[in-house]
């Protein structure tokens, strides 16, 4: 009877470390589509008076908890009853990365014009205006959390394909459970640096201090820290579109292993070249949609 319980015990801790060892896979797969997910919420959590900023991201992430619920129980029945949705999506994902990525870098080098809107701050605006653009806001970045949602679960999902069920329910939901903690957590630290610096600022009494010297970094880091966090993101979204396309695709799995370059190398490649492809695809579609409207 003993030993049958400690022989449970031996099961168990064995099937924690594989759940650990997955765990940490899966977390190195998914930290590069968590890149953009940072910067993209760190740039849709600001821009609101310093009072509103933590009440709308902490609407965000309740928003960002309710998509991977409705996520992960979706993917866990494609795991079991039809393995290939995972893989078919996690490549269409992947074509979705690799097109964000491109765009980003073609607006780079031939920026577009845009129309800007008016800053929401309680000067300008009314309450019930600032309130009904905050919801604008919020709807818009659940959305976009949405569609970053299902790549993290699905890439780490894929992490796991093959292992027993209760495995990758375990290190999936680990992770999209840390995903949303910890992004959203950094996000809040970032969209306050600028506020934890004017305090700082306020508080020094001097004009030459440790404080405030401090307090002016802090407020002229942020909008350099967002713009870095979108170029480490825009990166990070090609190689992890390039990733899947070298493990998933036969086609460029083959020609990976024929050439001998470091790996990062053949995965920006292959990602920023699918990423261009399907932008030209997208790009030639709107045109042919506008042409027929016109025409209509």
């Amino acid at each position: 009877m003993a030993s049958g319980f400690f022989v449970l015990l031996d099961d168990i801790a064995a099937i924690m470390d594989d759940v650990a060892v997955m765990s940490k896979v899966a977390a190195k797969k998914t930290a590069g589509i968590l890149g953009d997910d940072l910067a993209v919420n760190a740039e849709k959590a600001s821009g609101f008076a310093s009072s509103r900023e933590l009440p709308v991201l902490w609407a965000i992430s309740k928003g960002s908890l309710l998509n991977k619920v409705i996520i992960l129980p979706i993917a866990f029945v494609l795991s079991a009853f039809f393995p290939i949705a995972i893989i078919v999506i996690l490549v269409l994902g992947g074509l979705f990365l690799a097109y964000e990525g491109a765009e980003k870098i073609y607006e780079f080098i031939f920026p577009h014009e845009h129309e800007e809107s008016e800053g929401i701050t309680e000067e300008t605006l009314t309450e019930e205006q600032i309130l009904e653009a905050e919801k604008g806001k919020i709807k818009s970045a659940i959305v976009t959390d949405f569609i970053l949602s299902v790549e993290i679960v699905i890439i780490a999902l894929g992490t796991v394909i093959g292992k027993p069920i209760m495995q990758q329910i375990i290190v999936t939901s680990i992770i999209a459970v840390v995903a949303t903690i910890g992004v959203y957590g950094i996000v809040a630290l970032i969209v306050r640096m600028d506020e934890a610096g004017y305090k700082l600022i306020k508080f020094s009494k001097r004009e030459k201090s440790i404080s405030k010297f401090i307090g002016n970094i802090l407020v002229k880091a942020l909008p350099l820290v967002i713009k870095s966090l979108t170029v480490i993101g825009t990166i990070a979204l090609i190689l992890v579109a390039g990733g899947i396309f070298v493990h998933y695709i036969p086609y460029f799995h083959h020609l990976s292993e024929e050439i001998n370059i470091p790996a990062i190398i053949k995965e920006f490649v292959v990602g920023l070249g699918l990423g261009f492809v399907t932008l030209a695809i997208i790009n030639l579609l709107k045109k042919l949609f506008k042409k027929k409207e016109t025409t209509a």
